[in-house]
């Protein structure tokens, strides 16, 4: 597998120095430039994965150049990180008008370098995939307009193969997060079957439950793999894995990654609106949000984390019917909350099936 790329633009040549020795020990390919002229041209040939730029910078400033290289249509996907000095708002802003995806405080910290290099790189290979995959299939579609029947076959083996793929990364960031995403799909399956919706829309559902919590990959280690409760502010942090979710699923013309991209933003959402991001409330959740609501409450009951204990199935199923305080039926669309009560026993099975 082929290095991730990343250019380096700084007239200070002991900052690239210092930049590239943390970051060379990663594995990643690097390349340097002195100036923003240099970096726009390097862009070009060298084809970054992620631009790191100076602002304060002879021939070219690094607002210049990161405006050159949003504006090429070769790299304006790039995720850019502009270093500067300037802690004033209106910098900010100016380079956030000029494209950069994040912002670094000199003198620059190395755990935070890492963390955002990391995580904007995950963004982008994942973007990257996404585009690459419709790409795909349109050329498919287009090509095949008399094969129908074999396009909506290949379609329905590629979509499976997205979810075995997002579902490793899940995996690899997360240790608890690879039995829980399987067993939503299965729990998201069984209520929508019980409810009678059609046979598409319980297999959209199923996939797209595996995929529920997919944005965590944009979540800082730090955060994401917290041995206890996290504080309010890394609450809201863990929250936009929602968002995250959303954005990487979005963008398909195919129904089945349409729901799944709705699953990622509305799982968390609750029928009385105190759910998150958007405090939707009773029918302005989408159907498949109501249910893997309810689906990933259970599991979480279900699970054992560092800060809580595994609860049985039994004292989940009255968390949920009945409430504790936390957890309380108002949070559910009683009409899945009453399918819920009617199969809650294929939940056991299925929780238990997942441990042997």
């Amino acid at each position: 597998m082929p290095r991730e790329k990343i250019l380096i633009a700084d007239d200070e040549e002991s900052n690239l120095r210092l930049i590239s020795q943390w970051l060379i020990g990663l594995d990643f390919d690097i390349e340097l430039a002195s100036n923003g002229q240099e970096a726009v041209r390097k862009c070009k040939g060298f084809g970054p994965d992620l631009v790191i730029l100076d602002i304060m910078m002879p021939v070219m400033d690094g607002y210049e150049a990161c405006k050159l290289i949003r504006s090429d249509p070769k790299t304006n996907n790039v995720p850019i990180i502009i270093v500067t000095a300037l802690n004033d708002r209106e910098s900010k802003l100016r380079g956030l008008a000029a494209g950069a995806n994040d912002f670094l405080a000199k003198p620059i910290d190395k755990a935070e370098l890492i963390i955002r290099v990391e995580n904007l790189l995950k963004i982008k290979a994942y973007e990257d995939f996404m585009l690459k995959h419709n790409q795909i299939l349109e050329e498919e579609v287009q090509r095949r307009t008399q094969e129908l029947n074999k396009a909506f076959e290949l379609l329905r083996n590629t979509t499976d193969e997205i979810a075995q793929k997002l579902t490793a990364a899940a995996e690899f960031r997360d240790t608890d997060t690879g039995a829980h995403i399987s067993r939503i799909g299965s729990y998201s399956g069984r209520l929508a079957s019980a409810m009678n919706l059609p046979e598409d829309f319980i297999a959209h559902v199923s996939f797209g439950g595996r995929l529920h919590d997919i944005g965590k990959i944009g979540i800082p280690d730090n955060i994401l793999l917290k041995p206890g409760p996290l504080t309010q502010a890394e609450f809201e942090i863990m929250k936009t894995h929602t968002v995250i979710g959303e954005k990487i699923l979005s963008g398909s013309a195919f129904q089945r990654l349409q729901i799944a991209a709705s699953i990622a933003l509305n799982h968390h959402e609750r029928w009385d609106g105190g759910g998150y991001p958007n405090k939707l409330a009773g029918e302005r959740i989408p159907l498949e949000g109501r249910i893997l609501n309810i689906a990933d409450q259970y599991d979480a009951l279900r699970s054992s984390r560092l800060y809580k204990p595994e609860l049985d199935h039994k004292t989940a199923y009255t968390i949920i019917t009945e409430g504790d305080g936390r957890t309380m039926p108002s949070h559910f669309d009683p009409q899945v909350l009453s399918i819920f009560k009617k199969v809650h026993s294929a939940f056991e099975e299925i929780y238990e099936a997942s441990k042997e």
